[in-house]
């Protein structure tokens, strides 16, 4: 039975004594679940009924929505050389998220001219993989195509899980120079070889005949484009470097801005009503682990960025909203939509994101101390109103 299918949720579940963000603002109350669906937001606790979940001195929060996370592979590949089933991979990784507040999860699987980890073998055997273990998985997870463009021999794989549905986002990634510009740099050329399993000298001619097939991408990026819109895909381009490449494929139905390289291209995008995604870790830590990348704080304090994903970090969301609203750039309510309303709506998913009656209850519960300066602590993760994560208070 799938903990994200309500048909399979516990019957009822009742949350008391939290702080409930409503879109009012915080509010002292009790949340009623039946059937995996919110029923009843309200004042009074009435009749024991259910489960139970004592929220005293905590918020309860929508849970968390992760647009674009990859931090799996950690788990795959947590070693040079060294590879684990699949399985085992997206089970911890659930559990992680689990326990940092995710009821959703998009995982970015790439789909690469590269081989090993990334390459198109091994996309299609953990496409394969996650869509047989989704009824089992705690978070509602789908897949997040990051179709590199130079692909053009994946084609064929990647048309027929859009056209299921098994791909609910395809974002279109390039990075062919940056990897060019890695083979400078003995450090970081290095790591190449065991991701890929291939010595660095093959690496590096597949390299000059993957430049060879830039002629093809219009047409390739054309044909998955095509298909993700007929199939209701939300369509992405990522790190766009200028305002030239955020036109083009806001022309082929890119509505979301994944990481855009400079404040112009983000700014472009907000003006065309489009949603802009940045890294939760890159808020977290005050700047992007890459020097010449803007500041997501930054970039939300000029109202330049309305989603932020755990994109390699699954603790960072939770953290980043709560570091937002400590250094004053966000009330905690505005922050919070950034992980749960924000990206709920630009991925289309009407049903979550907020606390309101008839929506799913996708819930997070977490004790900030008595005036949320306190580092956040997940005490309790319900997803379709099932308890997938408790732990007992320690404050």
């Amino acid at each position: 039975m799938s903990p994200h299918d309500t048909s399979s949720a516990s019957p009822t579940l009742t949350i008391t004594g939290a702080r409930i963000l409503t879109e009012s603002g915080f509010e002292d109350g009790v949340v009623r679940i039946e059937d995996g669906l919110i029923t009843e937001i309200t004042g009074s606790e009435g009749a024991r009924q259910g489960e139970r979940i004592d929220g005293h001195g905590c918020l309860l929060l929508p849970g968390i929505v992760d647009l674009h996370g990859d931090a799996f592979e950690r788990s795959l590949n947590p070693r040079p050389g060294v590879r684990f089933a699949p399985e085992l991979g997206f089970d911890e990784a659930d559990r992680l998220m689990t326990a940092f507040g995710i009821t959703t999860a998009l995982h970015g699987l790439t789909c690469s001219w590269e081989p090993g980890l990334r390459g198109t073998e091994s996309f299609a055997a953990m496409a394969r993989a996650l869509r047989d273990l989704k009824p089992r998985l705690r978070c509602d997870t789908h897949i997040h195509l990051r179709f590199e463009i130079h692909t053009h021999d994946g084609v064929g794989t990647a048309l027929p899980l859009i056209e299921d549905g098994t791909v609910r986002v395809l974002a279109f990634n390039d990075h062919l120079e940056a990897t060019e510009k890695d083979m400078a740099i003995p450090e970081r050329a290095d790591l190449y070889p065991a991701r890929t399993g291939v010595d660095l000298d093959v690496f590096k001619a597949l390299l000059s005949e993957v430049r060879k097939s830039a002629s093809r991408i219009d047409q390739t990026v054309s044909i998955l484009a095509d298909a993700a819109n007929r199939a209701g895909v939300a369509l992405l381009s990522h790190d766009d470097p200028d305002l030239e490449t955020r036109a083009h494929y806001r022309a082929l139905g890119a509505r979301i801005a994944e990481f855009p390289l400079t404040r112009d291209v983000a700014a472009n995008a907000r003006e065309h009503g489009e949603h802009v995604v940045m890294g939760a870790p890159n808020a977290l830590r005050g700047r992007s682990h890459k020097a010449t990348n803007p500041s997501a704080s930054d970039m939300i304090s000029a109202g330049l960025c309305s989603v932020l994903s755990t994109d390699y970090y699954y603790p960072a969301p939770l953290h980043a909203a709560f570091r937002l609203a400590r250094d004053g750039v966000l009330p905690l309510e505005k922050a919070w939509e950034l992980v749960s309303a924000h990206p709920a709506e630009a991925l289309g998913f009407t049903d979550r994101g907020r606390i309101e009656k008839g929506l799913r209850a996708d819930l997070v519960l977490v004790d900030a101390g008595a005036d949320m300066t306190a580092s956040p602590e997940v005490m309790a993760t319900v997803a379709a109103g099932t308890p997938v994560f408790q732990t007992a208070r320690r404050r």
